[in-house]
Order: structure tokens, then sequence, then C-alpha cells
């Protein structure tokens, strides 16, 4: 049996905690009198959060020193932990569970490859951890997507050679760092936004197993 290590990402792919991410910037946004809207917000997909306050400081063009700037980054924390305290299994998105379930049952290597600090906790109260053969988060890396660190560190610990590995990502720089890697890249969201991404399919429910069987037989 071919093993292949199946890398997610988390946040869009997993569980939806872009929405909590989005009111924690826009509290944030508001105290700093930024217009932030949710299109402003995707393009904080995948980005770490030191990235993310910079991109919001830029477009209300203010310059801040670097210690209003942990204030700001350890208030956005605070506010979005408070938000992700009562998860539970009801926010892992539809078709995860099945597509975690089968690729068990082919023995097939799963982990995660995530730019949040908070991935373990999440993963815990929606679960799922015990899925997961190896976690890469924001604590383990240095380089933020399209940086492939994080894939690459995760194929690692699942002693996997970064070709046969495969990434499901909802992020365009999520994406770009699988391709970097030489991973096999499948976008899950709109295909006009992912269409770096090798496969792409709206969500996992669209997900056949013969499409995982295929992969893993590759």
């Amino acid at each position: 049996m071919n093993k292949k290590a199946f890398i997610f990402d988390l946040d869009g792919v997993i569980v939806d905690t872009a929405k909590y991410h989005f009111l924690a910037w826009q509290k944030i946004s508001d105290e700093l009198g930024v217009e932030f809207t949710p299109e402003h917000n995707e393009k904080l997909k995948g980005v770490s959060r030191v990235r993310s306050l910079e991109l919001i400081l830029d477009l209300g063009k203010i310059q801040a020193t670097e210690a209003d700037k942990n204030i700001w980054l350890k208030q956005k924390n605070e506010d979005y932990l408070g938000y992700i305290e009562n998860m539970n299994e009801s926010e892992i998105l539809d078709g995860v569970l099945n597509i975690l379930q089968f690729l068990k049952e082919k023995n097939q290597l799963i982990g995660l490859g995530s730019a949040s600090k908070n991935a373990r906790p999440i993963l815990e109260k929606v679960k799922i951890l015990d899925f997961f053969d190896a976690i890469v988060d924001g604590n383990d890396v240095t380089n933020a997507k399209p940086d492939p660190e994080v894939f690459l560190q995760g194929a690692r610990l699942l002693g996997i050679k970064p070709e046969c590995s495969i990434v499901f990502e909802d992020a365009v720089a999520g994406i770009q760092a699988a391709n970097i890697a030489h991973m096999t890249s499948v976008g899950i969201g709109e295909k006009h936004i992912l269409h770096e991404a090798q496969y792409c399919f709206p969500d996992f429910v669209h997900i056949d197993p013969s499409f995982l069987e295929t992969l893993i037989k590759k």
C-alpha cells in the first residue's frame, strides 16, 4: 500500500475560524479608525498575525511603535480566544470528517500545517485531534506562507517526501507554498481565486473517495 502524507490547513479548511479572526481584527481596526471589510479579511487568509496587523496599519496609513503593535497583537489574540472558547464539533466544515475517516481507513498519514498558534486547542475543542499524526502550527515555524516551511516540516515529521504529499488549502498563499514545496495542491474554495491549485473543489462534500484513491496510488 502506498503511503502518502495528506496535510490540511486549519482555518477555512477544517473549521471556519476565519469569521472569528475577522471579528477580532475588525475590533482592533475600529479602535484605530480603519475601515476593515470582509474583502480586506480575505487578504489575511493564511497570513501570520504580525503580518496581518501590518496590512491593517498600511490600510489606515498608520505608523506605530513596536510596543503599540505588541499591545494590539495581544489584544487581538485575547479577543480571538474568547470567540473560539465555545467551539464544538458542529463547527467542522461539511465533508471533512468523512475525508479524515476515509484516509484513516486507508492507512494514510494525516498532518496539519497551519499559521494558527491555536491549532491544537481548536482541534481538541472540535474533537478531531486524534486523527492527526503530526501537527505543525504557528508556534513551530518562523516563515509564513507562501514560504513552504510549514508543509515541509509536516512532511518531514510524517516521514514522507514532499512529492508524495498532498496539501488541502483555501488560501492563495497556502496553495503557492504547496506548489513551491513540490507537493500536490488541492484548493478548497472558488476556482477563480485558487487557480494556481492543481485541483480545486468548492468544499470537501464534492471530493469523491475515488479522487483520493487516485492520489494514493500516484
